[in-house]
């Protein structure tokens, strides 16, 4: 986090300096202008380098309150300079981009309220009725997706495109740095820990949302994350065997102080419980955002809290040479190729208890759409779909359905 702040107070120092040093030469290499041309260009140049002096003045000091107490008060202060600067790249206003997207929900609410009604009169009329109605369906479905083209085409044409991809990178990496930085401490011996146990009693999927949790708050209390994964039912070796190992340095739950959560500031090591019995609940935990990031967030993205999960799990899983490996031995050997729509289908331990039953024809449904909206602006050659289920039986029942995919 120090680090990010640095290297943006470098940045403005240099792009300051640079810009000053042309105003200089464009004043120098002028020699035809008259004199007072000359003097009232130089009083220009010495007002902006003032200018400079006192932002440079500015900085050194926010630096050194950073340094001494780099606390979330003092990053909100620095961040709220570069964000006011003048010399910063031109976002969009935070309205802007709200309406853009609300326009954009909101067009497919509509779509999914009309279709909606459209298809309960479909299942409700006689012969003649449907086939009107599925007319009006399929028109209103072209529209739809026109409209909703447009909506999207704005993102790409208002001069902001730059700025949206800038600013994801910046925020990614500034939030990959910071997690890096806290799980490799200087001296794991002194650290503070936050021991997370992965064999939760659930599956792959539910695993993986419980050491997000864990991830979550062991950033939001600065401490460094203690994955025990030994004996992990999908990899006996553990975590490390499949993905990279979440710290170079520190992977021990050694210290000089233990307590269960939620224990003291000053404990060095807490063990932290499931999700479920966790007691007193923080009020860091999802769906909540970084106090520091979410003005920023809120402006960049249309669901923060998802981009916001997403940085774990991109840390987390980053995979072992060897996993890469299979996963692009696999992709060879199905012949994945894009475009494609992926549907999962889950019909065995979750139907009749948290989930209802749903037919295939009810994902293809969305699949369709997909394709058809891809249409607008790109040649399909073909529509692939990548099914993933339970259930053995669907894979003969979607060739046999599914015949144009």
């Amino acid at each position: 986090m120090r680090q990010q702040g640095w290297l943006r107070i470098l940045a403005f120092l240099a792009f300051s300096w640079v810009a000053f040093l042309l105003v200089t030469v464009k004043l120098v290499r002028q020699q035809d202008t008259s004199d007072t041309d000359s003097s009232q260009r130089l009083a220009r140049a010495l007002r902006e380098l003032d200018k400079l002096h006192k932002s440079n003045a500015e900085l050194n000091a926010l630096v050194l309150d950073l340094n001494y107490n780099p606390r979330i008060d003092n990053k909100k202060i620095l961040l709220s300079y570069f964000q006011n600067s003048k010399g910063g790249l031109n976002g969009p206003s935070e309205e802007y981009e709200l309406s853009r997207r609300r326009i954009f929900s909101n067009t497919k609410e509509l779509w999914y309220y009309v279709n909606s009604e459209l298809q309960s009169l479909v299942k409700e009329g006689d012969g003649v009725k449907v086939e009107h109605i599925s007319k009006i369906k399929d028109i209103v479905g072209e529209h739809y997706r026109s409209l909703l083209k447009d909506v999207t085409s704005l993102a790409d044409v208002d001069g902001h495109a730059l700025w949206r991809q800038q600013e994801s990178e910046n925020l990614s990496n500034l939030v990959q740095k910071r997690l890096k930085h806290l799980q490799n401490p200087s001296d794991c011996a002194k650290a503070r820990k936050l021991v997370c146990d992965l064999n939760k009693g659930c599956g792959y999927g539910c695993q993986l949302h419980h050491v997000v949790y864990c991830f979550i708050v062991a950033y939001a209390t600065e401490r460094t994350l203690i994955l025990r994964s030994k004996g992990w039912r999908y990899s006996k070796g553990g975590w490390q065997d499949v993905f990279l190992p979440l710290s170079d340095t520190c992977l021990l739950p050694n210290g000089e102080t233990t307590n269960r959560w939620p224990g003291h500031r000053n404990t060095q090591v807490i063990t932290l419980p499931i999700i479920d019995s966790i007691n007193p609940r923080p009020p860091f935990l999802p769906l909540a955002l970084p106090e520091d990031l979410a003005p920023r967030l809120n402006v960049l993205h249309g669901d923060p809290v998802v981009w916001w999960i997403g940085q774990f799990l991109k840390y987390m899983l980053r995979p072992q040479p060897a996993t890469s490996n299979k996963l692009d031995e696999y992709a060879k050997k199905v012949k994945f190729q894009k475009p494609i729509v992926g549907v999962h289908i889950r019909r065995t331990d979750k139907v009749g208890t948290e989930a209802a039953f749903h037919k295939l024809d009810e994902y293809m449904v969305h699949v369709e759409q997909y394709y058809k909206y891809k249409e607008l602006t790109d040649k399909i050659d073909k529509k692939r779909v990548y099914l993933a289920t339970d259930e053995p039986k669907l894979f003969s029942e979607a060739k046999r359905k599914c015949v144009k995919y």
